[in-house]
């Protein structure tokens, strides 16, 4: 049942679009539209072989609520240190942090999170032994950005996809 549900939630998403776009409800748009999501979404099938299936929308939201407070957090610390200029003082540098995630929607939610959060950026990541290289524009505490990543973004991102 909800495989079937899967099916019909891309082309659904398209058309949605596509009306909305479009601004109209006329039969003709309503056919090519409906004629559009379907070829576009057995097309992104085609070239999407490796699906992701995530798991615990509560875990999911939470995840979600999570890094909306962390994004405004880190919003008003790097306005504060741009404000401040010399004053403000930041200590920027890299940190290596160990991660279990493996699963590559895992990894692109990850890397999305971070990069997204104003103040850090995706520097590496080796998939050998799953090392990622953090740039950090104010690094004081090493041990609370291993914390962050850790135990805030990738203990709940494995838990929704591994």
């Amino acid at each position: 049942m909800m495989r079937m549900l899967y099916r019909f939630l891309m082309p659904t998403i398209v058309l949605g679009l596509w009306l909305l776009l479009n601004d109209t409800l006329s039969p003709g748009h309503i056919v090519l539209g409906v004629l559009m999501a379907v070829v576009l979404s057995w097309l992104a099938a085609i070239w999407r072989p490796l699906r992701a299936l995530p798991k615990h929308p509560l875990t999911t939201l939470r995840l979600i609520f999570d890094v909306c407070v962390d994004i405004t957090n880190s919003n008003f610390a790097v306005a504060r240190i741009i404000l401040l200029g010399e004053r403000a003082k930041p200590n920027p540098g890299f940190i290596n942090i160990p991660l279990k995630l493996r699963d590559p929607h895992g990894l692109a939610a990850l890397a999305c999170i971070i990069t997204y959060t104003p103040g850090t950026v995706w520097a590496a990541y080796s998939e050998n032994d799953g090392i990622l290289v953090l740039h950090v524009l104010d690094l004081q505490n090493e041990a609370e950005w291993l914390d962050i990543v850790q135990r805030r973004y990738e203990k709940p991102l494995r838990e929704i996809f591994e």
